[in-house]
């Protein structure tokens, strides 16, 4: 019973969570297209920008890797694998269509909202997509945070630095995209605000189960005990 109970104020704070995280990306959309958001966004880049040199433009353009295909493809392709050969599928299913689905929501979101990437800095070569919201902040987001939560299952005694070296990249590839100069910040802010709500629909929906199965073990067992000693 109590089990049951607590499975279901997980669910509700993560509905909440999820639902919270899609009204703050609906405000900040509304803000973008009106273009009221241009004041904020060009402030914070112009004052990151300010920040630039050869060790720091250099450092980024490694980390900004760190959330882009080329890195997150090949890693996830054999995570994934490593999961199944463990005989861990549904942690295999869930990095890979949680990742791939939130890849597919930003190429739509983008065209949907058709924003214009700013121009970038450090002659590096424009990207051809659209800005908001930015891809690199949702889908790395997205990526990094089911495979924090998977280590989580495995080394619980691990699980603060697994979310602290989680965290810290999401927002290290966040800094890096307003940094180089291809995202407005709030491309990047839209982009973490639609992983909230991604990671969290993804964990109500991996226990829309749990309850079920927490309140009919024990009646299971005692059903077989009965059998057992008749």
């Amino acid at each position: 019973m109590h089990a049951t109970v607590e499975a279901v104020s997980v669910r509700r704070y993560l509905l909440a969570v999820a639902l919270a995280a899609a009204l703050l990306f609906a405000l900040l959309a509304r803000w973008v297209l009106a273009g009221d958001s241009m004041i904020f966004d060009l402030w914070i880049r112009d004052t990151v920008h300010s920040w630039a040199s050869p060790f720091l433009t250099t450092l980024l353009l490694g980390i900004t890797m760190l959330g882009s295909e080329w890195v997150m493809l090949p890693l996830g392709t054999v995570l994934v694998w490593r999961l199944a050969t463990l005989r861990r599928r549904r942690h295999a299913m869930l990095l890979a269509a949680g990742s791939l689905g939130a890849e597919l929501v930003s190429q739509v979101l983008k065209l949907a909202f058709h924003r214009v990437r700013p121009p970038v800095f450090f002659g590096l070569t424009p990207a051809e997509t659209y800005s908001f919201p930015s891809g690199h902040a949702f889908v790395g987001t997205v990526f990094y945070g089911l495979l924090a939560c998977i280590l989580v299952e495995f080394y619980r005694r691990r699980r603060a630095a697994a979310i602290a070296v989680a965290m810290l990249t999401v927002l290290l590839v966040g800094l890096s995209r307003v940094y180089l100069g291809y995202h407005y910040p709030t491309d990047v802010i839209g982009g973490w605000t639609c992983a909230a709500a991604w990671l969290a629909m993804l964990k109500l929906a991996s226990l829309s189960s749990a309850p079920i199965d927490a309140a009919s073990k024990p009646q299971k067992q005692h059903y077989e005990q009965r059998l057992k000693y008749r």
